[in-house]
């Protein structure tokens, strides 16, 4: 059988990272099992870390799992799940930056619900799967706060970094650049002026249902 082409390979890996990084609830046995099946059509860069989060999760008890995942990306602010939040912090350019999000889902036919903020990675990750080409292009811009992300999870111990290892492992290579402005973003921290948001408020401040990402 012919193996599936790179794109196709990403889409079906980034379908699985977003449902990893939506809050563990009663399907989580399924998305565990889909996980295992998508690894084994991955390269082991991508494969191994899928693999790695789901035997822990598998074998940790569910009520367990979703107090870790709450302490992780509700109340640990290092470990954001909100990209634009890394280069943009709470200020007036975090706005724009979440609009011209909604404006590229938008294009392709997407509408978000309600209760859904366009930079939060499990979001972005399942746009990816259904659009690759412009999902990647959304994930390449924000490489620098993925990344981030990824170094905040693996520095706390948490189950989810290797989610994290496994989405950058199905993107480029980190070109110079690329590290300057991780280095960058993680000497500096994000702004704090908080203007402009409305109606986008701060992780901090968003309203019970949103915090932690897609339930």
């Amino acid at each position: 059988m012919k193996p599936p082409n790179t794109a196709v390979r990403n889409a079906a890996a980034w379908q699985v990272q977003s449902l990893l990084l939506a809050y563990p609830d009663q399907r989580l046995p399924d998305r565990l099992t889909l996980a295992r099946r998508v690894a084994a059509t991955q390269p082991r860069a991508v494969a191994d870390p899928l693999e790695a989060f789901a035997e822990h999760a598998g074998r940790t008890a569910p009520g367990d799992l979703a107090a870790d995942y709450v302490a992780t990306f509700d109340h640990r602010r290092r470990c954001c799940p909100y990209l634009t939040y890394y280069a943009h912090g709470d200020t007036r350019k975090r706005g724009v930056a979440l609009l011209r999000l909604k404006q590229a889902y938008a294009r392709a036919g997407w509408r978000l619900g309600d209760d859904e903020l366009p930079d939060h990675l499990a979001v972005v990750l399942e746009f990816a799967a259904a659009e690759p080409s412009a999902g990647a292009r959304l994930l390449t811009e924000h490489r620098a706060g993925l990344e981030l992300l990824r170094l905040a999870l693996r520095d706390a111990g948490s189950p989810w970094a290797p989610v994290l290892a496994s989405v950058s492992a199905t993107l480029p290579a980190l070109r110079g650049d690329d590290r300057e402005a991780v280095a960058r973003l993680a000497a500096q921290g994000p702004p704090d002026e908080q203007v402009g948001l409305d109606p986008y408020a701060p992780p901090g401040f968003l309203p019970d249902p949103v915090v932690g990402g897609p339930r």
